[in-house]
């Protein structure tokens, strides 16, 4: 792995790039896909400062959904698009994306109603994409589902179908099926973008794992970065996550609507679906994309909603993660209400960037990205998007642990123990982490990449000291 990466940053060096890409989540993988299957004969390039979804692209709640939440602010355009994406994302990455049930349970007088219309309107706008429409469940059947599950004031219950994914993979993939068709890329190079002395853009690319600089050429640029935009005044809301031992007993997820009309979700997680995710938060971050973590107040807040849906269940998280939702900056709304819609502009020095949006809607957001991009380029030629009926081809994975890691090192592009614990896997969030238990992982790196034993100790240690907290 080392010498393909060695080779790729020699491409990335040497080669004129039609496009580059700057930043490796769902939208600049999602574009690169796009860019890279038009048959346009673009040569496409795409960098990321860290490792492939290692920011909010993979710390998210999990889901391809509508947003069920977002009617009652009237997004009836933005839930649409989700849902059709929705049917896409099940149809073309079915290793990846798959239905889940979602039990709603109603406690207040009106909910029933309330929440039941609402579910009509997501039936209605998923159209000819929808995957069953929903149903009412009595309070007996509701208790028989989830017997643990607080009784008192409950009315009634709706089950209702979306979508779950492994979402820091499925960025993995797009950039496999980019690379299978052309691109180039590279994680761990930070890309600063300046004018230069003809007028146009210098590029400079900085290996940031051996601080090795050199210049990137490129006629055209797409900004993709994110939290890390600077582009555009973007309000970055928080979103954490805590994972539990499994608390629900049936097979679904639920969604729980608090006072305030926050939605939290309890999803079954894990290799194993032996976990539940418990999440999310909607909270201002102003820290910068670089310090993010679940703060005292979030856990407080998601172990209240633990407590009152299942009063007597016991068991306690054992990890966490939080991200930040880039989002366009709108006076007056809270970061709950704060619209996901996205946008996507040029600047005045010709690079063109996006910003906003939704993780489900990445693959229509990335195809009217490059349908401008295209315009510019070829005017009045047409190269049909093929990424909406092209599936995703995912191999099988290796058996047990050792093979899991192969696959992460030789195919996924992991660079650092971090890599296979957060993005090729999840394994880092899904127990309390000890260095016993991570030095067998980080020997098996060390063995594929050539790593000394005081590297793999230092792998294990640099785990450990950003633990988050629980």
């Amino acid at each position: 792995m080392t010498e393909q990466r060695s080779r790729a940053i020699q491409k990335l060096k040497c080669e004129q790039w039609d496009v580059l890409i700057v930043g490796g989540g769902i939208n600049g993988a999602g574009i690169a896909r796009d860019l890279a299957t038009r048959g346009a004969g673009l040569k496409v390039a795409l960098v990321e400062r860290n490792h492939f979804s290692s920011g909010t692209s993979g710390r998210n709640s999990q889901l391809i959904h509508g947003g069920l939440r977002y009617l009652k602010y009237f997004d009836f355009n933005l839930v649409r698009e989700a849902l059709h994406e929705r049917a896409t994302l099940l149809r073309i990455a079915p290793a990846l994306v798959s239905p889940l049930k979602f039990l709603l349970p109603c406690y207040g007088p009106i909910d029933r109603w309330f929440y039941g219309a609402g579910l009509t309107l997501y039936d209605a706008l998923a159209g000819g994409s929808g995957i069953g429409s929903h149903q009412a469940l009595s309070t007996a059947e509701v208790s028989a589902l989830e017997p643990m599950l607080e009784s008192a004031g409950l009315r009634a219950g709706l089950m209702f179908l979306d979508g779950q994914v492994h979402s820091a993979r499925l960025v993995i993939e797009n950039l496999v099926d980019a690379v299978a068709h052309g691109a180039g890329i590279a994680n761990y190079v930070a890309a600063t973008i300046s004018p230069n002395h003809a007028g146009g853009e210098r590029i400079e690319g900085r290996d940031t794992l051996t601080g090795e600089v050199f210049e990137i050429r490129a006629t055209r640029i797409v900004n993709a970065t994110g939290a890390w935009s600077e582009a555009a005044p973007l309000r970055l809301v928080r979103g954490s996550h805590l994972i539990y031992p499994r608390i629900q007993q049936g097979d679904e997820a639920i969604s729980y609507f608090d006072e305030n009309g926050r939605i939290v979700f309890f999803i079954p997680w894990g290799e194993n679906k032996d976990l539940t995710l418990v999440g999310t938060t909607d909270e201002d971050h102003s820290c910068g994309p670089d310090q993010v973590q679940i703060s005292d107040a979030e856990i407080r807040y998601l172990k209240s909603i633990v407590n009152r849906l299942f009063p007597k269940f016991t068991g306690d998280p054992v990890s966490s993660y939080s991200s930040l939702r880039p989002l366009l900056l709108e006076g007056g709304r809270s970061a709950t209400a704060t619209s996901r819609e996205h946008k996507i502009w040029a600047s005045g020095d010709g690079v063109l960037h996006v910003s906003g949006g939704k993780y489900t809607t990445y693959r229509s957001m990335s195809e009217e990205l490059v349908d401008l991009l295209l315009c510019d380029v070829a005017p009045g030629r047409e190269f049909p998007c093929v990424t909406g009926t092209t599936p995703l081809e995912i191999p099988d994975r290796l058996n047990g642990w050792s093979g899991t890691v192969r696959v992460a090192v030789e195919r996924e592009y992991a660079l650092k123990l971090a890599d296979v614990l957060y993005v090729s896997t999840y394994w880092g969030h899904e127990r309390r982490l000890d260095p016993v238990w991570l030095l067998p992982i980080a020997r098996e790196m060390g063995r594929l990449l050539a790593w000394t034993p005081e590297r793999v100790e230092s792998e294990v240690a640099e785990v450990m000291r950003s633990l988050p907290p629980v």
